[in-house]
């Protein structure tokens, strides 16, 4: 255990400067964590959730109740600018973003689950969007109530995680365009009467996938094959792959957050490659 006395840890965010940033969209706070130091609070937000680094560094979040995304510069310090990446599409109201992650081309990706919000104030279907590099939004899918997403190791696939009602992971296929080209529920955890749902998900090198569900972490074969489960002493909601060599998992479970080794790095977010060909790492992780 690396922290405890959350209200409910989430959006976990390694940095190669040597920290993680976490939310507790509870406390609408935002921390960063140096292994072995007391987590500071560095940004208040409105339910801030999922976190990745766009490809120019700045810190970009989902703000569910402020229906919002939003930019920090962490180098602009606590009272930096936030800027509004995107609050809605088309003139309608985004529901409550949840989590969101960065690809290689500078676009953002973003889950908007509908389910929290009351039938009549919903705008928008539960979806997953895309953010372009020029700031227009597209859809790419809808989605029961998509939760956490990740990239296969070379961008073609996309895993969504399906939370509350049917617990399973998506599994979307891209052509060059970012257009689905085909789907398939790639994992279901439904039959497992564990505490835990579909939340986080992460890919390692060898693109294997983890995402968290009943009993803990699972952990997949490219092929959608069951081969482990991490367990840890509370139910696992969101996790990152961080330190050095990205063979730290850094696992928010409710109200604390935990380390654990692994021997496959996961994959590096862009920012997170831009920073180690600045400043080389062993090859397997760039």
């Amino acid at each position: 255990m690396l922290a405890t006395g959350f209200q409910f840890t989430e959006g976990p965010l390694w940095d190669p400067q040597g920290f993680f940033y976490f939310a507790d969209p509870r406390d609408n706070a935002l921390y960063k964590l140096v292994p072995g130091q007391s987590a500071e609070r560095v940004r208040t937000t409105q339910n801030g959730n999922g976190t990745c680094f766009d490809v120019r560094g700045r810190l970009i979040q989902c703000e569910g109740q402020g229906k919002r995304l939003t930019a920090w510069d962490p180098a602009s310090g606590v009272n930096g600018e936030v800027t509004v990446v995107a609050n809605g599409v088309d003139g309608k109201r985004l529901n409550r973003p949840n989590d969101v992650i960065c690809h290689t081309d500078g676009s953002l990706w973003f889950t908007d689950p509908d389910k929290r919000i009351p039938v009549d104030e919903r705008e928008l279907e539960a979806s997953v969007w895309r953010i372009a590099p020029d700031g227009s939004v597209t859809l790419i899918a809808h989605c029961e109530y998509p939760n956490g997403l990740a990239f296969s190791p070379d961008e073609r696939k996309l895993y969504v995680a399906n939370t509350r009602f049917l617990k399973y992971v998506h599994e979307l296929t891209l052509n060059d365009s970012f257009e689905v080209i085909s789907r398939r529920v790639f994992a279901d955890m439904s039959a497992n009467p564990a505490k835990g749902s579909p939340d986080g998900v992460k890919v390692d090198m060898q693109g294997r996938v983890f995402c968290t569900g009943p009993g803990g972490i699972w952990v997949f074969t490219p092929d959608g094959e069951h081969i482990a489960t991490i367990e840890f002493p509370e139910p696992p909601v969101n996790f990152t792959f961080g330190g050095d060599d990205l063979r730290t998992l850094f696992v928010c479970a409710r109200s604390s957050v935990y380390s654990l080794r692994v021997v496959v790095p996961g994959c590096a977010q862009p920012w997170q490659r831009l920073r180690a060909l600045r400043n080389p790492q062993p090859a397997e992780i760039l």
